[in-house]
């Protein structure tokens, strides 16, 4: 006799207690429900490939963090019913990510402990390609070749025993310039630095790091009309981060030099 075929008890269908009508309704609603997504998913995939082929972003990475920022606020904003806040963020960063790699390469050279790297990838999608590395000045030197689109450093910090937060310091900021960081959504006990090749975008809420030398930096900052968030001190210099977008701000050129901005991040 041939044998059968077997099935895990908990794989066979339960013929013997069909669904209710009412259960099979919902699931008839969710099904039609997830093929309305899948075929808005692709309409906003294809909107993505003109944008791309139309080349109206220019050169450099497609990345546009202060936008992506803009996108998660207004939703988040609008978001009501029992599905996480969390799950709004996740679902949409994978699909930001993923439409980002369709206009152009996407890589990113990394020098970050395990739990930095995870935040990362949390950011860019698990299937982002991420180039570990020695230190933080091979991850600047393989980004400024072209090697990657991206950098991704540990937040500043001038306490961190081996310099890796230290970057700051000697920075060149014609070459590179913080645009993000992460996690944007979320709480973080040490931020990831997203750097790029092209200036930040704003998004409408942004802190700017703006260096400048050690001595006098507070007084020189308010008497140019700022209150810094915070001011990190190394090798003579001070890294203050101002509430705001100043980029190009008139009123802190001779002071020091802007390193970056990024959208300020949104509490979980």
């Amino acid at each position: 006799m041939r044998a059968g075929r077997v099935y895990a008890a908990s794989s066979m269908p339960d013929r013997t207690h069909p669904a209710p009508p009412d259960i099979l309704a919902l699931r008839a609603e969710i099904d039609a429900l997830d093929d309305a997504m899948h075929d808005l998913l692709m309409r906003r995939a294809g909107v993505v490939a003109t944008l791309a082929a139309s080349r109206a972003k220019g050169q450099g990475p497609a990345l546009r963090p202060g936008r992506e920022a803009v996108i998660l606020r207004r939703l988040l904003a609008r978001h009501a019913g029992p599905l996480p806040r969390a799950a709004l963020v996740r679902l949409w960063r994978e699909l930001l990510a993923a439409t980002t790699t369709m206009q152009g390469t996407l890589s990113i050279a990394a020098c970050l402990d395990g739990p930095e790297m995870e935040v990362l990838r949390q950011h860019f999608g698990l299937t982002a390609p991420i180039r570990p590395m020695a230190d933080t000045p091979a991850v600047l030197a393989v980004m400024a070749a072209g090697e990657a689109s991206l950098a991704a450093l540990p937040w500043p910090d001038a306490d961190d025993g081996g310099g890796a937060g230290r970057w700051w310091t000697w920075l060149d900021s014609s070459r590179a310039f913080v645009t993000a960081s992460l996690p944007f959504f979320g709480p973080a006990t040490r931020p990831v630095m997203v750097l790029s090749p092209l200036p930040p975008d704003p998004s409408g809420d942004d802190r700017t790091l703006f260096r400048l030398p050690a001595s006098g930096a507070a007084a020189a900052l308010q008497a140019a009309g700022f209150a810094p968030l915070s001011i990190r001190f190394a090798e003579g210099l001070a890294l203050a981060e101002l509430p705001g977008f100043w980029m190009n701000e008139p009123r802190l050129r001779g002071i020091g030099t802007p390193l970056g901005a990024f959208a300020a991040p949104l509490p979980a």
